[in-house]
């Protein structure tokens, strides 16, 4: 027997985190790129290496903004209720239909 079927949810987030890891890829091939053609095009190895690690620096940077907002989003929002479990009805006001502190059924007189 195999788990819960796929969710609409799951989804989403199983292809963010690979829209997340391409991101990341084509940023670490654009760290090894850049020098290489600065290099090719007569820049110092010393600006070269610079630019190296000003890009790793910032692909670093990006890579954990991006985790952090994928966690974020993962999140239940804090205006969605959380799901119920064991189907208990709430005490108070809302299990007498919501009439607490209005005189209930006490005649007038």
């Amino acid at each position: 027997m195999s788990g819960p079927g796929p969710t609409p949810e799951r989804d989403r987030a199983a292809a963010s985190a690979r829209d997340v890891g391409d991101v990341v890829r084509w940023a670490a091939f654009s760290c090894l790129l850049v020098p290489v053609v600065l290099l090719w095009c007569g820049s110092s190895l010393a600006g070269a290496a610079g630019v190296a690690f000003g890009l790793a620096a910032v692909t670093g940077a990006c890579r954990l903004l991006m985790r952090r907002s994928q966690r974020v989003a993962a999140r239940p929002s804090a205006g969605e209720p959380e799901p119920r479990r064991g189907g208990r009805r709430r005490a108070g006001a809302e299990a007498r239909g919501g009439r607490a502190g209005k005189g209930g059924d006490t005649p007038v007189g």
